[in-house]
């Protein structure tokens, strides 16, 4: 295993949690940071390296901003950060690998018919996905906009639903690039039934102490908001407020608005999917999770049966 690698004074990360969307990965990251000889990134999901999906969309764009995520880090074993959008980026493997070419990636995945209907939540709620009826949004080739904020009328740079959930290539990708011995995947399902077992695997594979036992409270449950009006000021604040919050004391400002966005988000089961479109996206991903199992070596044949 290599130690925590330097860029210049500043720690390098030598682990990537690549994805997949709505897989587990923000469990993974919590517990991970609470690790005592592992650190992680002070942001979840920088996607420094998803150049062809972000663009110039990204919250760091330039290797010292991403550096940064990283300075607090000391004497760890393990400096590490997870991105979803590496796992679907076509460059994003090849970039890290360029970055650090001793890395280990971590991909979790979950039954892709799953993933997308959960995908489908998540951009609504992030105010980045405007047809809340996902089967009109699968079927939607409408450019997506952005409405508010510094990326006005934009559009939307994300991987169709589809094509995230194509998680075949994507992992193959990442196998081709790294070699399979520092690749390790997660089933969601193996995660939701023992997840310290999962957990502790992961940890083997990180060839750290076994640590404390895994917290696996809820974290990043189903999430809508009461108003997206609110939400997308939130999100997207336009210039104006920009300008009046500079007159506003940081810690101040900043609890003012976790204060308002707590009060916007309601948490609660999502609705079940219409079972004949279940029924439709199984039978189209069958020959994706097919070529999955072939993968993996392993039978999820599970995911094609309602």
């Amino acid at each position: 295993m290599q130690g925590a690698e330097v860029e210049g004074t500043v720690p390098k990360p030598n682990f990537f949690i690549v994805g997949g969307p709505k897989c587990g990965t923000t469990a993974l990251h919590t517990n991970l940071k609470n690790h005592p000889e592992i650190f992680m990134s002070r942001i979840k999901e920088p996607q420094f390296f998803a150049s062809d999906i972000f663009c110039d969309q990204r919250t760091v764009r330039t290797l010292p901003d991403y550096l940064n995520c990283f300075v607090a880090a000391r004497h760890e074993k393990r400096i590490g950060e997870a991105s979803t959008a590496y796992l679907g980026s076509r460059n994003a493997a090849q970039e890290i690998k360029a970055f650090n070419p001793n890395a280990q990636i971590v991909i979790a995945l979950r039954n892709p018919v799953e993933v997308m209907y959960a995908e489908h939540s998540e951009r609504v709620f992030c105010n980045v996905e405007h047809i809340r009826n996902f089967k009109a949004a699968l079927d939607s080739s409408e450019e997506r906009t952005w409405r508010t904020g510094p990326f006005k009328n934009q559009r939307v740079i994300r991987l169709s639903y589809q094509d995230a959930a194509r998680f075949s290539q994507q992992v193959g990708r990442y196998f081709d690039v790294f070699g399979r011995e520092n690749v390790h995947v997660i089933i969601y399902d193996d995660f939701k039934l023992n997840p310290s077992r999962v957990y502790r695997q992961l940890l083997d594979f990180l060839q750290v102490s076994s640590g404390s036992e895994i917290d696996y409270a809820v974290i990043n449950a189903n999430r809508r908001a009461r108003s997206m009006a609110v939400q997308g000021f939130l999100r997207h604040p336009p210039r104006h407020a920009r300008r009046l919050s500079q007159f506003i004391p940081r810690g101040s400002r900043s609890a003012l608005v976790g204060c308002l966005h707590r009060l916007n988000v309601v948490y609660e089961p999502r609705p079940p999917m219409d079972q004949e479109l279940r029924k439709r996206l199984q039978k189209e991903y069958e020959p994706e999770v097919e070529e999955l199992s072939r993968l993996l070596d392993r039978d999820l044949s599970a995911w094609c049966r309602c």
